[in-house]
């Protein structure tokens, strides 16, 4: 069976790449990265290496001139990315936090979607997790988002597509326990927001990932680059 993978380079969709992988096989399975105005090209650039090392079809798009206007941090051109964990970030009214980009999840898995059944691919694989919906910081991270887009699309597709979301229920270190069983090369991916020679250690996603591993008795890899 066929498959798609929403694949940004970074830990958490390495490891769901690696798992379609081991279901299908590498002749099976395409990677999809879609650079959608970040502020760096880190994770383009990992997405290629990875994908390099699996030996799987990598297909790039931009789409970003969908989020012009649009004021989150994580966009060339806007305020700068926050530091400090998602807790410290979300506001007292649940709202996003500024480096949630809109809705860039359902575009993603409508794009994909439509790639599927033109491709001949039955199943879709990304790599959202409960921590980032945790207080609402990334919505169309959640379990509830992913349920509905999940019903969405096999009627949209005339039950021809659906989408796997391995790590809905689970937070990163059991990501990163998964990947390393895999032996995923870690080494190989980018989390950090931002665009230096190694990771911040700051910024959000840094500091999740760090404890993910740390979590697990392991040193994060890039630490040690």
């Amino acid at each position: 069976m066929k498959a798609i993978v929403l694949f940004s380079g970074g830990l958490d969709s390495t490891t769901c790449l690696a798992m379609a992988l081991k279901e299908h096989g590498s002749k099976n399975v395409i990677a999809l990265s879609l650079s959608y105005g970040q502020k760096h090209i880190k994770e383009q650039e990992s997405a290629r290496k990875i994908a390099d090392y699996y030996g799987v079809e990598l297909i790039e798009y931009d789409v970003k001139s969908v989020f012009n206007g649009s004021n989150c941090s994580l966009l060339e051109g806007n305020d700068k990315i926050p530091e400090g964990d998602y807790k410290s970030q979300i506001g007292v009214n649940n709202k996003p936090v500024s480096t949630y980009v809109p809705f860039r999840n359902g575009l993603f898995l409508s794009i994909a979607t439509a790639m599927a059944i033109s491709r001949g691919c039955k199943i879709i694989y990304y790599g959202i997790h409960k921590d980032d919906a945790t207080g609402n910081a990334y919505p169309d991270c959640s379990h509830e988002f992913n349920a509905y887009m999940k019903k969405a699309i096999n009627i949209g597709s005339g039950e021809q597509v659906d989408i796997i979301a391995p790590f809905v229920d689970k937070n990163k270190a059991e990501i990163v326990k998964v990947g390393l069983q895999l032996n995923v090369p870690y080494e190989m991916t980018w989390s950090c927001y931002n665009g230096g020679e190694k990771p911040c250690g700051k910024c959000g996603t840094c500091i999740d990932r760090l404890e993910a591993f740390r979590l697990n008795g392991k040193e994060d890899p890039l630490c040690k680059q």
